[in-house]
């Protein structure tokens, strides 16, 4: 009589799991949910992605062409104003769309292997995905139209997108909590990034600015991300002393702890909700 031996499990059922491949699970399943719903939940989507900023510029480009004021020392305008725009848009991207993530998955959390960090995560990924494709095609075209768009210090440029892209992070992640707690809070945020736009420097270098005018914009983190990115593309554009990569990761890292211990402390009740 032989001895029995212990059968593998029925087709259909597996192991348990570790809580690291729950998570990834999770993530890969919310990240392709959101991808299919932002490239095709409205007709040609994907196409206005890449046609928004490129509109944009087209549009700046007209009015400073008008107004006669559309050299800089140095730098091409039309490029200047492109990463000036990618920049800024790294950050709301990443940041302002992403801060909605929990009440848009609102019906996703009644299941218990998904919280409501979860489904930030998964859009903050995805739209920094999509931001950094954006200005690769841009910086692609602009090529092919003749343009220099070799970055002299890459280095330089892809710290300050990244950090632009952690900073929207850590404001999404802050905010969504806010979000669902005090709803209010979703319309002042706003009414603060319409002004947010101007005091960027998207249209202009800071050292156009008096003295005065230009310390108060330069606490403002999206400029020394758009001025270091500027710096980055462009071997003879002046940049401020005052621009600081420091101060730049200082906003994106505080932003980033403060949104995830907030996740953390709010967890249960956002899942309540």
């Amino acid at each position: 009589m032989t001895q029995a031996t212990p059968s593998s499990p029925p087709p259909g059922i597996t192991s348990t799991r570790s809580p690291w491949q729950v998570a990834w699970a999770v993530w890969h399943a919310l990240f392709m949910r959101e991808a299919l719903t932002r490239l095709y939940g409205r007709r040609m989507a994907w196409l206005w992605l890449l046609l928004e900023p490129l509109v944009h510029v087209g549009f700046l480009m007209l009015i400073f062409s008008t107004l006669r004021q559309r050299h800089l020392s140095g730098v091409d305008f039309a490029l200047f104003l492109a990463l000036g725009f990618m920049g800024y848009q790294m950050f709301v991207a990443t940041g302002r769309r992403c801060a909605s993530a929990i009440g848009a998955n609102r019906g996703l959390l009644s299941y218990r292997q998904v919280l409501p960090v979860d489904t930030v995560l998964a859009r903050i990924a995805l739209e920094s995905t999509l931001q950094f494709i954006v200005l690769v095609l841009l910086l692609l075209l602009a090529a092919v139209a003749g343009f220099d768009v070799l970055p002299h210090d890459p280095l330089i440029a892809c710290a300050a997108l990244a950090l632009l892209a952690l900073m929207g992070a850590g404001f999404a992640l802050t905010f969504s909590v806010l979000y669902v707690l005090v709803p209010e809070t979703e319309k002042l945020v706003g009414f603060i990034f319409v002004p947010l736009y101007f005091l960027s420097a998207i249209m202009y270098s800071p050292a156009m600015l008096p003295v005065t005018a230009r310390e108060w914009l330069l606490y403002n983190p999206i400029v020394h991300g758009v001025e270091l990115i500027r710096s980055g593309f462009f071997p003879g554009y002046h940049v401020l002393p005052e621009i600081s990569m420091g101060y730049l990761a200082a906003w994106a890292l505080s932003l980033t702890v403060l949104g995830l211990a907030l996740q953390r402390r709010f967890a249960k009740r956002l899942q309540a909700l």
